[in-house]
């Protein structure tokens, strides 16, 4: 039997090592990790290229960066923290996922998150499809005014756009107008029927923030803020997040 030397490159400075000693307990003691696997027992990405929770963290702690960077495991973490919950030690390893996905370089990033990201920056709508302000309006509007014609009982349904001082600014995830546009449809009957006091809005309507998970600070932090002034500029009182 053959075994493999792993060569630790001991000389070399790591950029994760620091990281995991501010997430361990007692000033980066690494014996308080118990080396227990609770961490990995209910984490939904352990054995995914023979990876989880605990050989990640003992990789990074060891600092081995090469090989953090190159496994992909990183980006099928769910950031759930069913590991955080479950460790006695209380180690928080999503942390250090976070960080991990951070330092990835940006054309090394899985392309459909990374892309996601980059086309919510287009527009100030935010839609991680790329959908332009005019585009968006066009699509609600063509699809409420088909509902008005076709669907007896929803002659009056209206999908408002920019209703000033409407309770509920409603977000909407950004692939339905631009592939299912008819999945939108049953939530504005819910909302008719209630008699809800609702709107959408041109600027800052997409649900979803995928420079959440690049761990792109700044461009999730634009996301966000472009929205929140959207609710704040038509006087909304709810924002309602679909995702």
């Amino acid at each position: 039997m053959s075994s493999e030397v792993i060569d630790l490159e001991l000389g070399k400075k790591s950029i994760f090592k620091d990281k995991v000693m501010e997430l361990l307990p007692d000033g980066g003691n690494l014996n308080l990790c118990l080396t227990c696997g609770l961490c990995s027992s209910g984490c939904p990405a352990t054995g995914l290229e023979d990876l989880d929770p605990r050989k990640f963290l003992r990789m990074a702690s060891l600092g081995m960066d090469d090989e953090i960077l190159s496994s992909p495991w990183a980006w099928m973490c769910t950031m759930c923290q069913r590991c955080l919950y479950a460790c006695p030690m209380k180690i928080d390893i999503p942390s250090l996922i976070a960080h991990v996905r951070k330092n990835w370089p940006k054309d090394k990033q899985p392309r459909g998150i990374r892309g996601s990201c980059d086309m919510a920056l287009k527009h100030d709508t935010c839609s991680a499809m790329g959908a332009s302000e005019e585009d968006w309006s066009f699509v609600v509007e063509d699809v409420a005014e088909e509902v008005r014609e076709t669907q007896k009982g929803f002659e009056t349904l209206q999908a408002p756009m920019d209703k000033e001082g409407a309770y509920f600014f409603l977000n909407q995830n950004s692939r339905e107008p631009v592939t299912e546009p008819d999945e939108m449809v049953p939530l504005w009957k819910i909302l008719h029927l209630a008699e809800a006091d609702w709107t959408y809005g041109t600027k800052g309507w997409a649900a979803e923030n995928y420079c959440m998970f690049c761990q792109d600070s700044d461009a999730w932090e634009k996301i966000v803020r472009i929205k929140a002034k959207a609710v704040d500029d038509l006087g909304c009182k709810v924002w309602l997040n679909t995702e």
